[in-house]
C-alpha cells in the first residue's frame, strides 16, 4: 500500500525569530517581524508532523479576527470553539476567536515570493473554514508567540484583524461549533475557556 503523502508546512528556524526580537505574548511591530519572516533562505516546507514536535522551528500560522461594531457602539468578534475533527487535537473543545492555518507547500503555485505565498494560504484557510457574507477591511495588527504551551512552542502567530459592515460570517467546517458573534466584554469575561492564543490576543487588543 503507498504512503499516504504529509502535509508539508512554511517553517522558520526559531533562531531567526529569536534574532529579531524574541518576546512573549503579543507583539504590534509588524514592520519589525513579518517582512524579515517572509524572506531570506532560510525558509523552508517540511512535514508537519515532524515540525509540530520540533521547537527548532516555528510553523507560520495567520490568525484571523472578524469585527463587527453594532449601532448601539458595542465591540463584536466571531468566536467558535473547536470540534475534534480540527487539525490541532491539543486545541479540541476550546474556544476561540482565530480562524486559519499553516501555509501550506501547495499555496506556493505560481508563485515564487513568500510573502504571496502567505497571501495565498491566507485566503485559502478562510475560503476553507468559513463564508464571509460582505465586504471587509483586513489588516495585519500584530504577532503571537506563546513558548509557554507546547502547541505554542511551535507556531508563530501573525494576526490579521477584518472589519465588517455586519455579523456576516459563518463556518463552512462542521468541526467550528457554537460560532457567531459575541460581544468582545462576554469573551474577556469568559477568557479560561479560549486556547492561549485567544486568551493572549483579546488580552491585548480589547482589555
Amino acid at each position: 500500500m503507498p504512503a499516504v503523502a504529509q502535509e508539508c508546512v512554511l517553517v522558520v528556524p526559531t533562531s531567526r525569530f529569536h534574532a529579531l526580537g524574541h518576546f512573549q505574548g503579543f507583539s504590534a511591530d509588524v514592520e519589525r517581524y513579518l517582512p524579515a519572516l517572509l524572506t531570506g533562505d532560510d525558509l523552508s516546507y517540511r512535514p508537519r508532523g515532524e515540525m509540530e514536535q520540533d521547537p527548532a522551528f516555528k510553523q507560520l500560522i495567520p490568525y484571523v479576527l472578524f469585527r463587527y461594531v453594532d449601532s448601539a457602539g458595542v465591540t463584536n468578534l466571531f468566536q467558535y470553539t473547536r470540534g475534534g475533527g480540527q487539525g490541532e487535537q491539543r486545541l479540541h473543545a476550546k474556544r476561540s476567536v482565530g480562524v486559519g492555518g499553516h501555509i501550506s507547500a501547495d499555496d506556493a503555485g505560481v508563485h515564487t515570493c513568500h510573502h504571496d505565498i502567505y497571501r495565498e494560504g491566507l485566503r485559502r484557510e478562510l475560503a476553507e473554514e468559513v463564508v464571509i457574507g460582505a465586504q471587509y477591511q483586513e489588516r495585519c495588527v500584530g504577532l503571537i508567540n506563546d513558548d509557554e504551551t507546547p502547541v505554542g512552542q511551535v507556531h508563530l502567530g501573525v494576526v490579521h484583524l477584518c472589519d465588517l459592515p455586519r455579523p456576516a460570517v459563518q463556518p463552512r467546517e462542521e468541526d467550528i461549533l457554537d460560532a457567531g458573534f459575541r460581544p468582545v466584554n462576554d469573551l474577556l469575561a469568559d477568557l479560561p475557556h479560549f486556547e492561549a492564543w485567544s486568551q493572549i490576543v483579546l488580552q491585548a487588543l480589547f482589555a
